[in-house]
């Protein structure tokens, strides 16, 4: 997402290198591209102007350390303002009440109804009891693509196709989950455009007549500064308790996360990246500020490792590996695991450093598909000893997964590499999970 703003804000710092001090002529120059930056970036021209005016009158007369160079001293002023720009801290959604009820609104097409299902996905599994509320009259399929996430994710669905009555759907959701001893509901409601009166009006009607104690507003970032227009419009009628950026993994300038907090004084919760259901993250404004400064976002990378790894297999695995036993069914679960992390590229971005080396190449999510379609054509027997794989087979491999021999070979060649790598690994360290991946990825 911050790809072209990293890149134009890594060359405005370049403007202070070699620089023994930060002065007031370079600093202007410095902070005017920063400001150039942002501006492009699609954030409001009045935040952007506000944040490197802060920026300037901080950075003239820091006394700068020998250890630390103009640049630094300026970048870290910059990823101050930009952490406070995005709220500062943290803010976790307020489960109040039995059942606590969040309500769901935002404009048509924002992605409502998916992030309703993520987000039962992620309560579900902090251990609480969900239900999801069909509120969405008009759209024919809302109520059906609700119920199939609802399926997905294990989570109860209340629906009431032939009503059409909002507000009476919502309060009867709610109390047939106090019925069930549910512990949260989250009502999602239809897509309404900000100028459509009587479309506010009912989603005005169905907070007051169910009192929820989170509101959140759902926004497509990928529509930039019309974005924190129609937040700030929303706000207005609603007065809604938090935001959540959908479609960060699209093509989008970033401004919308960046000034929207500002604009509308409500934090960021949430930011969802994908269509799967785990692909949603809570929002924190300092590792944002990190990445959009190209500094990477290791904390959060971590943790969707945690979440996508499954600890009674990653100690399988650690047992195949300290015996030498790690084989090609081993490494599809691997592969498997990997990618409920979410978008490849996005991942990549979360490396200090690599998002930057890596802008100008096109990571494609079916980067693995290669090596998958391999493996799949292979027998059971064969993934789980590698070792009989003669010429014969490689050849039948090749013909059944639309490859080469020659790309059988090199797979065969690096996974031997790397059993051989996780094999000395474990003799000097203990044993590591996942290792070795990159290098098939260079294939």
């Amino acid at each position: 997402m911050f790809d072209n703003l990293s890149t134009k804000l890594d060359k405005a710092f370049k403007n202070l290198k070699g620089q023994g001090s930060i002065t007031e002529i370079n600093v202007a120059t410095t902070v005017k591209e920063i400001r150039r930056a942002l501006i492009d970036a699609d954030v409001n021209f009045k935040v952007a102007k506000e944040v490197t005016d802060e920026i300037k009158n901080k950075s003239l007369g820091q006394d700068i350390l020998i250890s630390v160079s103009p640049g630094q001293m300026l970048v870290k002023i910059t990823q101050d303002e930009l952490t406070s720009l995005m709220g500062g801290t943290q803010e976790n959604i307020v489960l109040e009440g039995n059942p606590a009820v969040i309500l769901i609104a935002g404009l048509q097409g924002s992605g409502k109804t998916t992030f309703t299902g993520k987000l039962a996905s992620r309560l579900k599994k902090e251990g609480k009891s969900v239900m999801l509320a069909a509120c969405d009259i008009y759209r024919p399929a809302a109520i059906d693509q609700l119920k199939v996430l609802g399926e997905q994710v294990g989570v109860e669905v209340y629906a009431e196709p032939e009503n059409k009555n909002a507000v009476e759907i919502a309060q009867k959701a709610i109390a047939e989950a106090k019925a069930q001893n549910k512990k949260v509901v989250i009502v999602d409601t239809a897509g309404r455009l900000a100028v459509d009166e009587q479309m506010m009006n009912e989603i005005a009607a169905v907070k007051d007549a169910i009192q929820p104690s989170e509101t959140l507003f759902v926004v497509d970032s990928m529509t930039g500064q019309d974005a924190v227009n129609t937040a700030k419009t929303f706000n207005d009628r609603l007065d809604f308790d938090g935001v959540v950026l959908t479609k960060l993994d699209g093509d989008t300038r970033g401004g919308a996360a960046i000034s929207i907090r500002k604009v509308v004084e409500k934090p960021i919760k949430f930011i969802s990246y994908g269509e799967k259901m785990d692909a949603l993250d809570v929002f924190y404004p300092e590792r944002m500020a990190q990445r959009v400064l190209g500094m990477g976002d290791v904390v959060s990378l971590v943790e969707r490792a945690q979440q996508a790894f499954d600890e009674d297999e990653a100690k399988r695995i650690n047992q195949k590996i300290r015996k030498n036993q790690f084989n090609f069914e081993d490494f599809l679960s691997q592969l498997a695991q990997i990618k409920k992390m979410g978008n490849l590229k996005d991942l990549v971005g979360m490396l200090p450093g690599v998002g930057k080396m890596m802008k100008d190449i096109d990571i494609d999510d079916d980067a693995f598909k290669p090596i998958e379609a391999i493996i799949l054509s292979m027998t059971k027997e064969e993934r789980e000893n590698p070792e009989l794989l003669d010429g014969s087979r490689r050849r039948r491999i090749a013909k059944g997964s639309g490859t080469t021999v020659q790309d059988v070979n090199k797979l065969l060649k690096q996974f031997n590499e790397m059993r051989k790598m996780m094999k000395t690994m474990n003799k000097l360290t203990g044993s590591r999970r996942g290792m070795g991946l990159s290098n098939l990825m260079k294939r």
